[in-house]
């Protein structure tokens, strides 16, 4: 354990509560405690206790649990206050604290107090932030099975496996003259491939942990009156946009959050895509574009009744976008037509409902989740790491096919070095700056 200044900060929100709570963790607490308490109180054990000012007036009354080192959540000596949960309440507890040989911490730094002491690793730590910002019950759980190390765990298996690897490669490299023919051992190869394998399969499930975080930006578009704002008000469960039979009723962005399938969904309205609809709704379709231009995916939304089923779609008139998209046909009530994919196209009913079930499958398949699966709540970075690994696994591969076991050996442990940034065995002080500036101040 690194020996610490003390650092204070309340850990609960902002504003009035039942409860607040000042976190103290460093060297040096028992003192503290004496001049604040007027005792050291017995280990994980709550008391209440008066918290006192310099000259002994009780400033709050609440309980007081010590835990120290290291056996507590940064691994240094810890105390937490917990007192009533006004903001002058708790202002005066702070104050108190830094008069007592504290300082106000940095956003996230009793978390990184507790990596750099090895309570956690940096995967774990990376999902404290991401379970508080959680947007769905689905994304917490995942957030929460990193946190309890699962992620971790896949990662340093993976690692091993590459350990032992480069094990028997720089035996064979050091002893070539005795009867090592690693080189030469086509197992070898694949046991590289195998090794590839496991890092793409675990980068696969990080990408759904991806989605669940991150969300998706989709947008609703297609030609005026095609039903986008009934699919809107489908989607939401609710009537929040206007819906008429008068071309051009939604004029401006109209947005809105759901949940499919545990993925947070921004979804956005758009004007109809026409020319020549007068001023104010060339600038709705102006920004129209604009949203699609930055959509994860597009639900291309065209009228049954007016579109023959070969006809010119909404997709088709969207021109060039780079997002994802989905063609949905509506009003397939009108038509006759059956509802749910069929051919690239999902024929739904947005005044009925008929089919919207199967287009929330379809988007939650573009993001990557599907009903019951698990995943990890990754991050950008890990999965950018998982995919530098599984490109050096691809080139030790060809090396050692080519015979340059020493470059395979080089390649390999380019891979234990991108793993390591995963868990923080390898990572750099700006990286760690970058990761805790994000979190909570009192987290």
């Amino acid at each position: 354990m690194l020996a610490r200044e003390m650092i204070a900060a309340i850990a609960t929100p902002p504003g009035r509560g039942g409860i607040g709570i000042v976190r103290i963790s460093g060297t040096g607490l028992e003192a503290m405690l004496r001049g604040l308490v007027g005792r050291v109180p017995a280990p994980r054990m709550a008391e209440l206790s008066d918290f006192c000012d310099a000259d002994g007036t009780a400033i709050d009354r609440g309980i007081v649990i010590y835990f120290p080192s290291p056996r507590s959540m940064t691994g240094e000596d810890v105390v937490e206050l917990q007192g009533h949960g006004g903001p002058v309440v708790m202002d005066a507890l702070l104050e108190r604290a830094c008069q007592l040989g504290a300082r106000i911490a940095r956003p996230g730094e009793f978390t990184e107090r507790a990596f750099l002491n090895d309570k956690i690793d940096l995967a774990q730590a990376e999902a404290v932030a991401d379970l508080i910002d959680s947007a769905s019950t689905r994304a917490a759980r995942a957030a929460m099975r990193s946190l309890d190390g699962e992620f971790s765990a896949r990662v340093t298996e993976i690692d091993r496996a590459v350990l032992d690897l480069r094990v028997f490669l720089e035996a064979a490299i050091d002893f070539a003259e005795e009867e090592i023919d690693f080189l030469a051992d086509s197992d070898a190869v694949e046991r590289i491939r195998a090794v590839e394998g496991r890092i793409e399969r675990l980068a696969i499930e990080s990408r759904r942990g991806e989605a669940l975080r991150e969300g998706l930006d989709v947008v609703i578009a297609g030609q005026p009156n095609a039903g986008k704002s009934s699919l809107l008000n489908r989607l939401l469960a609710e009537n929040r946009a206007i819906v008429t039979d008068v071309p051009g009723t939604t004029r401006d962005l109209l947005r809105a959050d759901i949940e499919i399938e545990g993925v947070p969904i921004r979804l956005t309205d758009t004007a109809g895509l026409r020319a020549g609809g007068g001023r104010v709704e060339t600038i709705g379709v102006e920004r129209a574009r604009t949203a699609i231009a930055q959509a994860d995916l597009v639900l291309a939304v065209e009228d049954a009744t007016a579109v023959a089923p070969g006809g010119t779609t909404a997709s088709e008139s969207l021109g060039d976008v780079a997002a994802s998209r989905i063609r949905v046909r509506n009003k397939v009530d009108l038509t006759g037509e059956k509802p749910g994919d069929g051919g690239g196209v999902i024929r739904i009913s947005a005044l009925k409902g008929d089919g919207v079930d199967v287009l929330r499958a379809v988007i939650a398949k573009i993001a990557g989740v599907a009903p019951g699966e698990g995943a990890y709540l990754a991050r950008k970075r890990h999965l950018n790491a998982l995919r530098a690994a599984s490109d050096r696994c691809a080139a030790a591969r060809e090396r050692l096919s080519e015979g340059f076991g020493d470059l395979a050996a080089e390649e390999l442990r380019q891979v234990q070095a991108h793993l390591g940034d995963i868990v923080g065995t390898t990572t750099v002080d700006d990286l760690l700056g970058e990761i805790f500036s994000t979190f909570c101040i009192g987290k």
